[in-house]
């Protein structure tokens, strides 16, 4: 039987109710093996969802495809590029129906905290985890992200060092170079990117478009790269570097003391935007 949560079971039943009613009968038939036959859709997607194992089986079914589970995310506000996969957007769906403060983990503290482990594998697994945090918390300051995540809140100059600093690169007609210092400055100059440009970053993290680089000094150098997008249309490329470092006094948090953003607006068509700088230019931004 079904393990869903409550806000699983009601965001599934909001989904279902996209589909036609041949599809939802059908999958009925599918999810119960014929055994519980559905005179209705109304009881179609109850025993959907009771015989389903999990959500996330549910949303991997043929009948629920790509469209439908676009389409039921549009309806709830949460920000996506039109051209994302199936699989990505799954994992948006699942993390809509775990963005609940009583219900999950703060992801702040997960990524943020001192990783186990030494080695080239622990700093790329922290790199990759930190940026699945930063970007997927910034992006939800975008006002048509959903409004009722608890993760809105959770942004500010708690995450930057005091004496944080960040340069901004824009081309556009001409080349832009804008510094910020301080967390307050750094962390409002991110946020106007998100809730008044209303830009979204989805970032790379496959091995081309992440770097990972740690110095003898305990700073961790992470290197993304990504596309930026408004609404539905692609505007172009970012490349961006963190420099984190742990705060000893706050649990061995990693905080951001550095960021170098460079925002280009021209993209290649049909492939993936890429890092690239090398681990000897990474250090050589922050020395």
């Amino acid at each position: 039987m079904s393990a869903m949560s409550k806000k699983e079971s009601d965001g599934c039943r909001k989904l279902l109710k996209l589909l036609s009613e041949d599809d939802i009968l059908s999958l009925n038939d599918t999810v119960t093996n014929r055994l519980i036959p559905a005179e209705s859709p109304r009881e179609a997607i109850e025993a959907i969802i009771a015989y389903s194992q999990s959500a996330e089986e549910l949303l991997k079914r043929k009948k629920v495809n790509r469209e439908v589970i676009f389409k039921y995310l549009a309806a709830e506000k949460v920000p996506l590029p039109p051209n994302s996969e199936k699989h990505q957007l799954i994992k948006r769906t699942l993390e809509l129906w775990t963005c609940d403060r009583e219900n999950t983990v703060n992801v702040s503290s997960a990524c943020c905290t001192e990783q186990k482990g030494d080695g080239l594998e622990q700093i790329a697994a922290l790199g990759k985890q930190f940026c699945q945090w930063f970007f997927q918390l910034l992006n939800y300051q975008n006002p048509q992200a959903l409004q009722q995540c608890s993760m809105k809140q959770d942004w500010g100059p708690q995450h930057f060092w005091s004496d944080a600093r960040m340069l901004l690169l824009t081309h556009s007609q001409v080349r832009q170079k804008d510094e910020f210092h301080g967390a307050e400055l750094v962390s409002r100059r991110l946020l106007a990117l998100v809730s008044e440009e209303r830009l979204l970053f989805y970032p790379n993290l496959q091995q081309t478009g992440l770097k990972c680089v740690a110095t003898p000094h305990g700073l961790v150098l992470v290197a993304v790269a990504g596309t930026i997008h408004r609404e539905n249309d692609c505007l172009g490329v970012f490349e961006q570097v963190f420099g984190l470092i742990r705060a000893p006094q706050e649990d061995n948090r990693w905080k951001i003391k550095t960021v170098h953003l460079n925002v280009k607006g021209q993209i290649d068509k049909g492939t993936l935007p890429a890092v690239t700088y090398n681990s000897k230019e990474l250090l050589q931004l922050f020395t």
